[in-house]
């Protein structure tokens, strides 16, 4: 986004996610445990939201704990699966991980996964901290820093549908001939990749990716066999005898797509880039 107009954040980029096998307790059958029903929006004391607060103290908060929340329906929603995890990988969490104990919070953003949980809380309002508050929110491109108002939007929870080369750089020298592409495709929500669209010649003609989760077995999304939480792997193969661009996007199952260019999702935080993903190919003939 930086490119388009100066953003004050972290470079993320296009790496910044991961996949892992969590183990832990579900946090709708804690809450039940404590007298919160399956399915409940209101607590019996009047909470409507559940606050996970950290030992990890920042700057941001002046000191105090890093915290965040969702909203208690998405808590005590078996299906939405969030879970108090303490084994990654078949292995107790590590200390980078969280150690001892973290909230995973399935199809949101990472922010929301707070690690190194001290205390849960069950609160009336959403949690005012900053990085509820005062980060991770979506402006228009008109907003900057002169004239933004945080209360005006709501913190970001799901987050959009994405897609990434994961197998080329961004400026690549090759020789003619075939290219293969791998990367991945996810959704927030548990909203399964229904497409994943590959271009080889800068977007006039797409093909459409091989997606799959498992070696072998072929992805479709909302099946049994797959798995909503996680990311779909894609591959397409194209011949390239020219230099070009390769672009690709995804589209989730309820027909959300990337956006074409990054200056219509311009925000000034600089989050949420998921426009076309854009790697440049230049082809080295042999006699040159």
């Amino acid at each position: 986004m930086s490119k388009v107009k100066a953003v004050k954040g972290v470079g993320w980029d296009v790496s910044a996610i991961g996949n892992a096998i969590w183990g832990g307790a579900k946090l709708a059958d804690v809450l039940e445990l404590v007298g919160i029903s399956k399915l409940t929006s209101v607590s019996p004391l009047g909470g409507k939201h559940v606050e996970f607060v950290s030992v990890d103290m920042c700057k941001e908060e002046k000191g105090g704990p890093y915290k965040g929340s969702i909203p208690l329906i998405q808590a005590t929603n078996s299906d939405a699966e969030v879970l108090l995890a303490y084994e990654m990988n078949g292995e107790p969490l590590n200390r980078d991980h969280g150690y001892p104990l973290r909230v995973i919070v399935p199809g949101v953003i990472g922010a929301r996964s707070v690690k190194w949980l001290s205390s849960i809380n069950i609160i009336e309002n959403e949690c005012q901290g900053f990085f509820m508050q005062r980060d991770y929110k979506m402006f228009p491109p008109t907003v900057n820093w002169e004239n933004i108002d945080w209360s005006t939007r709501r913190p970001q929870m799901d987050f959009p549908v994405q897609s990434v080369i994961c197998s080329l750089e961004e400026e690549n020298t090759v020789k003619p001939g075939k290219i293969v592409v791998h990367g991945y495709a996810a959704s927030g929500g548990g909203r399964g990749i229904e497409r994943v669209d590959v271009s080889f010649d800068g977007g006039k003609t797409w093909v459409e990716a091989i997606r799959y989760q498992k070696s072998g077995i072929p992805y479709v999304a909302d099946d049994t066999s797959s798995d909503k939480w996680a990311w779909v792997l894609f591959k397409a193969e194209a011949d390239v005898s020219h230099t070009t661009e390769i672009f690709t996007k995804a589209v989730d199952i309820s027909a959300n797509v990337q956006p074409e260019n990054v200056e219509v999702i311009w925000n000034l935080r600089g989050i949420l880039n998921t426009s076309w993903h854009r790697v440049h190919i230049h082809v080295q003939h042999p006699d040159l």
